[in-house]
């Protein structure tokens, strides 16, 4: 028995009383099933978790007949692709289950969305699946072991391969060809020659696959343990210049008379480094700002006169690029928000020279990062990528300067929530105003007194106030 058999077989054990209780069920009821796909696959490398997806040639209204009553939770979502879902609570935990109906997928080459037909055969459930690893299966109760593809030998080997033909499986669903460079993320496997040549030759066909599904495949390459693999395989195929262009766009030609960095390597050196600085596990908000922080560059790029490259400004322009991208992603609007702020914000801590931070620097940097600001010092600090450990060494020293100035006013002046010591509701009442404008400029200038001399009382700050609009233009 193979290490990769051994490990399988210690998980299966493991989850085998959920398994093998629906499986009997379905057996009784003259069904086959077998746990299949992803789910082999961990098992076999050490790794599945209560997410378990079985195969079956039950039709989706008897797989729902067949799990009322056993499961503590079901759910008809994806019935139309065949697709069942369950929960089972047991004192080992919960254990989420899928349990789909044997299929094929095709695209219509017009067609956004996958035509579903059911098979009679597990043999052809797998041959229609995405990579060989992925088309194994274990028939239950018995555990039979089902492997017509040789994704064992495969796993082994950490390939991906396809069962029948990359150009029939990814002309099935394009989504594949991004599957090829998220599992290159996840499980750190090689694509097979035949497929990133597959990949190269039919990126366009990415072209038909809508935005939501892309994003969740981007998602998922993002979040895995070594994403920067998978985005060279994007990048290295032509998939990028469809899904991300922005980031193919990075790779800036240079020449002997204008050296500058390559922006795409620094980029990714910077994601990497943010990874690294991760403490509460993989965050898609940093992940995503530290790879697109730099997209401003290659529209912003000018040789000066005396033979530098400069991107005045890029952090803007980079910030509007990524809200740009993002939103034709369809990721949501508080996603959208909060990282083309970071993108907008990862040079201001430049901007201060060599540290000389005022308190009110300190109190404006605080305020512009709001709730974004401990992500603003991963990426500020990984953006450090240069080979002078002088240089790099006097950087991070300086960051070290910042957070303790930023820590030491946190105490004093609650820098976590900077108001003016007047609301809006008092602002009206000194003044004599109704809701408006003017109400919302009175607020401003509050703000900017706060930011600029710190905290102020009451009295300080309705004189303050009365002073001000002494000075400003008579009203009708």
């Amino acid at each position: 028995m193979t290490e990769a058999q051994t490990l399988g077989l210690q998980e299966l054990l493991r989850v085998s009383p959920v398994a093998d209780e629906i499986a009997r069920r379905f057996q009784e009821a003259g069904h086959r099933l077998s746990l299949v796909g992803g789910s082999v696959r961990d098992a076999l490398l050490g790794r599945l978790g209560n997410d378990l997806d079985f195969t079956t040639d039950a039709r989706p209204q008897q797989i729902l007949k067949l799990v009322k009553g056993w499961a503590d939770a079901v759910w008809d979502v994806g019935i139309a692709f065949g697709t069942v879902g369950a929960r089972k609570d047991t004192p080992e935990g919960s254990f989420l289950i899928e349990i789909t109906t044997y299929r094929s997928e095709a695209y219509d080459r017009s067609s956004r969305k996958p035509e579903v037909s059911y098979g009679d055969s597990i043999e052809q459930d797998l041959v229609r699946r995405d990579f060989t690893v992925n088309a194994m299966a274990v028939d239950l109760p018995g555990r039979g072991f089902v492997d017509p593809h040789r994704g064992l030998d495969d796993l082994e080997a950490r390939v991906l391969r396809t069962p029948a033909t990359p150009e029939e499986s990814f002309s099935d669903d394009p989504l594949r060809m991004m599957r090829a460079a998220r599992f290159a993320a996840q499980l750190d496997f090689d694509p097979a020659p035949e497929v990133v040549a597959a990949m190269t030759a039919m990126a366009d066909r990415i072209g038909i696959v809508s935005a939501e599904r892309v994003q969740a495949e981007l998602n998922k390459l993002l979040l895995a343990e070594h994403p920067v693999k998978g985005l060279r395989l994007l990048v290295d195929t032509g998939l990028a210049d469809h899904v991300l262009p922005e980031l193919p766009a990075l790779r800036l030609e240079s020449d002997e008379h204008h050296r500058h960095k390559d922006v795409y390597e620094h980029s990714l050196t910077v994601l990497e480094q943010a990874i690294a600085l991760e403490t509460d596990g993989p965050d898609l908000v940093l992940r995503l700002a530290a790879l697109l922080h730099d997209i401003g560059k290659p529209r912003t790029r000018r040789f000066e006169s005396d033979g530098r490259v400069s991107f005045h400004h890029h952090e803007v322009v980079g910030a509007k690029m990524t809200r740009k991208r993002m939103r034709e992603l369809k990721y949501s609007n508080e996603l959208v928000n909060e990282v083309s702020r970071l993108v907008e914000l990862h040079l201001r801590f430049h901007g201060y020279g060599g540290g000389e931070w005022t308190d009110s620097a300190v109190r404006r940097y605080v305020a512009d990062a709001g709730p974004l600001l401990s992500r603003l010092h991963k990426l500020t600090r990984s953006d450090c990528t240069t080979r002078n450990k002088r240089k790099a060494a006097a950087l991070a020293r300086t960051y070290d300067s910042l957070e303790e100035r930023i820590t030491a006013l946190q105490a004093q002046e609650e820098l976590d929530a900077i108001r003016p010591a007047l609301d809006g509701n008092r602002i009206m009442e000194l003044l004599g105003l109704r809701p408006g404008p003017e109400v919302g400029r009175a607020y401003k200038h509050l703000l900017e007194l706060r930011l600029e001399h710190g905290p102020m009382e009451p009295a300080e700050a309705e004189a303050a106030l009365r002073a001000w609009w002494a000075e400003q233009p008579a009203r009708d």
